[in-house]
């Protein structure tokens, strides 16, 4: 097995060798391939996973799950490599693991982003949202202050300065906290407070904090309600204008056996499901029921809450996002697919009763000592860092401190990233479980006459999920019914039939009612499907009859003509 050590992050290079020892030593389970370039030109890998002794991964239903499209979220790629690494180790000793790797496929991206987390794990860090890319101009920031380690000990921290006018003051309980001022004091010592970072043409007066050269918001520029950048702010230039993101859009696209997709991001300690942009109420009605009942065991299984992402997470009440990955597999594709925010804070304080956007503006102070005291006794003090002097070349004497956000809020702490890794992977194991798979109900031939047969194919649907997995697929008309093919010996012909036949959908469990009695009664065999042929041919002959559906597999079977 890859020696691999969840209490820390890899660069690109290890994280390279990894997924590849990864192949070489599970050949039978795992490949490895680029399905594209960074715009720095890096490789961005994804793994199959499935027993090829089964079948080929393409002919198998199969759950997208990647990681680290946001540059300094770089915990998301340690929890690919988690799954990778349980998979590995489960099959044949994990029943439900070698089911899953026996019927179904993954396909697992760790790293959606290499250029960006090659910048947030570098000695001298920058942090950036997304793409090294510049964006939505190239020129550098000629004034103001812009974010970056001005001291050299690797952490962009907090800069605080004695202004009179300044929004902060110092916490009466906690001196090494900053509260809000009173709206109506005045006579006090007040701060304020900058990102850490250096000052261009600065005239001694205003200072203006700028925002990254690099504005791209990769989970901005998926075709799906994409927008421009007066709407919102770093979407790209058109949808899937970047290299990261067309890699992405082109593969899922190109593999329509994908039923499902878990993208995992920092932080909220939650299970975020679209819609983004409207309400609950436009989903249909089956497959708003299906996302939470997918939801809840995926709470069941790892603690987090599941929540909607318009109703629960905007981080604005009236704003709304558009363009993510999420948002596009459910609107295109009609399959179900969730961004996982890895790791809270603040539940690790002791904060439970929380929302989770609404927290940044406007909590208790008894929410801060609770993180403060956290900090000091669980991370040894390196979550909030005590405020210390600092030479600034530009505004002279200040104080560098705070909360190091990168180490304690932007991703769990080395003690506690293997712990939460660990919560994910038989929810996502069950997640893809619940695919629709089709499989054999019968495959006959009976003699109807001299030299006659009618041959008759018929399959069932095993899986949990309906073959079309969404309803709006459906309705969308996203998804092909399954397809029936025969292929005929030699000397023989069709006298009824074609080659080719396209059934319908074929529907799975998700729609029982939770008891066999009531208005709904009845259990018809929506779940299976069944065509005939009529065959000319000499005795002896062997037909190879084939079904297949893009989201459920295929089934082969050769019956001979006795």
């Amino acid at each position: 097995m890859p020696e691999i050590q969840f209490d820390r992050f890899y660069r690109y290079d290890d994280l390279t060798r990894l997924v590849h020892a990864f192949a070489e030593e599970h050949p039978n389970l795992m490949r490895v391939e680029s399905i594209g370039k960074s715009h720095e030109g890096r490789d961005i890998w994804v793994v199959t996973v499935t027993n090829v002794a089964t079948g080929e991964a393409n002919e198998k239903p199969a759950l997208w799950v990647d990681g680290n499209i946001h540059a300094t979220e770089v915990s998301p790629s340690s929890a690919c490599l988690y799954l990778l690494n349980t998979l590995a180790n489960g099959y044949g000793n994990d029943d439900d693991i070698t089911r899953c790797l026996d019927t179904r496929a993954f396909y697992v991206c760790p790293r959606v982003n290499p250029d960006g987390a090659e910048w947030a794990l570098a000695d001298a860090p920058k942090f950036i949202r997304s793409s090294t890319r510049a964006y939505p101009y190239d020129e550098e920031h000629v004034h103001g202050l812009l974010t970056e380690d001005i001291d050299g000990d690797g952490r962009v921290l907090a800069m605080r300065i004695p202004d009179p006018n300044g929004a902060w003051k110092i916490c009466p309980e906690e001196p090494r906290l900053l509260v809000r001022r009173e709206p109506d004091e005045t006579g006090g010592a007040y701060y304020r407070v900058l990102p850490e970072g250096q000052l261009r043409d600065f005239d001694g007066v205003e200072i203006t904090i700028q925002p990254p050269k690099e504005g791209l918001d990769l989970n901005r520029n998926f075709p799906a309600l994409w927008r421009q950048e007066h709407e919102q702010h770093g979407a790209g230039a058109y949808p899937a204008s970047e290299p990261e993101v067309r890699a992405l859009v082109h593969f899922i696209a190109e593999h329509r056996n994908i039923t499902g997709g878990v993208a995992f991001h920092t932080f909220a300690g939650v299970l975020l499901r679209p819609f983004s942009h409207q309400s609950d109420e436009n989903f249909a009605a089956e497959d708003l029921w299906t996302y939470q009942k997918i939801g809840a065991k995926g709470t069941e299984l790892s603690g987090y809450p599941n929540i909607s992402v318009f109703h629960d997470f905007k981080y604005h009440p009236k704003s709304v996002i558009t363009g993510a990955l999420d948002d596009w597999m459910v609107a295109h594709l009609g399959v179900f697919a969730w961004t996982v925010e890895i790791w809270s804070p603040q539940r690790e304080a002791g904060i439970t009763d929380y929302k989770y956007i609404d927290w940044f503006r406007e909590h208790p102070l008894e929410d801060d000592l609770k993180l403060l005291k956290w900090s000091d006794e669980a991370l040894d003090g390196k979550g909030y860092i005590d405020w210390y002097t600092f030479e600034h070349p530009q505004l002279g004497p200040v104080e560098l401190g705070g909360w190091n956000e990168f180490y304690a809020f932007s991703n769990p702490p080395s003690r506690y990233l293997e712990r939460e890794l660990a919560k994910f992977p038989r929810w996502l194991v069950w997640h893809l479980l619940i695919s629709p798979r089709l499989e054999l109900f019968e495959a006959s031939a009976t003699r109807v006459g001299d030299g006659a047969y009618r041959v008759r194919l018929a399959v069932q649907n095993s899986g949990w999920l309906p073959t079309y997995v969404m309803k709006s697929a459906l309705d969308n008309k996203l998804v092909r019914g399954v397809v029936c093919e025969i292929e005929l010996p030699e000397g023989a012909s069709l006298a009824s039939g074609h080659t080719r036949q396209v059934l319908g959908q074929v529907e799975g469990r998700a729609y029982k009612p939770s008891s066999p009695f009531g208005w709904d009664v009845g259990d018809p065999t929506t779940d299976r499907a069944s065509t005939e042929w009529v065959v000319r041919a000499p005795e002896g002959g062997v037909v190879k009859l084939i079904a297949r559906h893009d989201r459920a597999g295929v089934v082969r079977v050769e019956v001979p003509l006795s």
